[in-house]
């Protein structure tokens, strides 16, 4: 294992001492089991590098064949109704 030393705002720091407290975990647990649910939750590798993203397609979605008015209208259809 590793020894370390971080810096963590006053508040942040006050509210993880809470937080192990009241599961009875040391704060070295605490720091290490929010690191690891960090590395579950983010991928380890966003993709090569210099290759930008782009939303992935799908050729089922979108307003093929309506004009803007046609979508206007479509969308204020869709609001929620005005108060008088």
């Amino acid at each position: 294992m590793t020894k370390t030393q971080i810096q963590v705002p006053e508040e942040l720091f006050r509210d993880l001492r809470a937080f192990a407290k009241q599961r009875e975990w040391s704060l070295a647990e605490t720091f290490r089991r929010g690191a690891e649910l960090l590395l579950q939750v983010y991928p380890q590798s966003p993709g090569p590098e210099g290759e930008a993203w782009t939303p992935p397609t799908s050729g089922q979605v979108g307003w093929k064949g309506l004009s803007a008015a046609q979508l206007r209208e479509a969308a204020l259809a869709d609001a929620d109704p005005r108060l008088p």
